[in-house]
């Protein structure tokens, strides 16, 4: 079982409340019972209890791995919230346990509704993180408008997946190179407009696809995540 503790500092810590009431009260683990704990900067560290408090567990620490699995590039999805909020937290969980640095949600001229649960994002995305051993802890911005995003200044490959048949587009592969950043838009369900997709254009962002069939946004944002994880493998 992992926890999450984010500033750990030297050879001791204490868990929050709902990582020390699960621990003690949920998992009934005691006195000497031995645990693995993830900060979210990275570092992975292994501990034993020595004060089983349920509101505030404090943990001896007997090891650290820095820099836990770290990858030789940056994710950075920017994807558009879609009206069903359980399918964009399906987004949200399944990103994270691939591998995804950071998440954009960005409005788009055809998104349906803007606004995202922020806490509850946050918690789904700390689950994943320790759900499938990862020891940084991807970033959630605040929703941003597409025109915004598109005008400031982004590191690495950066790529637009849309289904215009209008404008040329490529597979992933053929525009992304292993180990290095990148940074992909994802559309809302209606597709960019034409609009955005020419200032996406004049801003560096190349034209991608991500198959044959029309997928929606969230298995969009899914398969992008997968087709940068498996060229990087």
């Amino acid at each position: 079982m992992i926890f999450y503790v984010p500033g750990i500092k030297g050879n001791t810590c204490v868990m929050g409340e709902n990582e020390s009431s699960h621990s003690i009260r949920v998992l009934r683990m005691t006195k000497g019972d031995r645990l693995k704990l993830v900060d979210g900067n990275g570092n992975l560290y292994e501990g034993i209890i020595s004060d089983p408090d349920p509101s505030g567990c404090r943990v001896t620490i007997t090891s650290v791995i820095k820099d836990f699995e770290k990858r030789g590039y940056r994710l950075h999805i920017v994807i558009s919230p879609v009206k069903n909020q359980e399918r964009f937290e399906w987004f949200i969980e399944k990103s994270v346990e691939i591998g995804v640095d950071e998440i954009t949600p960005v409005i788009c001229r055809n998104t349906e509704k803007p606004g995202i649960k922020r806490d509850r994002i946050n918690s789904i995305i700390i689950s994943a993180m320790k759900q499938s051993l990862k020891a940084f802890r991807p970033a959630l911005n605040e929703p941003v408008a597409f025109g915004e995003f598109i005008n400031s200044d982004h590191d690495g490959i950066k790529m637009i997946a849309h289904c215009n048949p209008a404008h040329e587009r490529k597979k992933i592969d053929q525009i992304y190179e292993k180990n290095r950043d990148a940074v992909i838009l994802i559309g809302p369900e209606g597709d960019f407009s034409g609009e955005e997709l020419l200032l996406a254009f004049d801003n560096g962002y190349k034209s991608v696809h991500l198959g044959t069939s029309r997928l929606r946004t969230e298995t969009a944002g899914i398969a992008a995540c997968h087709s940068v994880y498996f060229i990087n493998q």
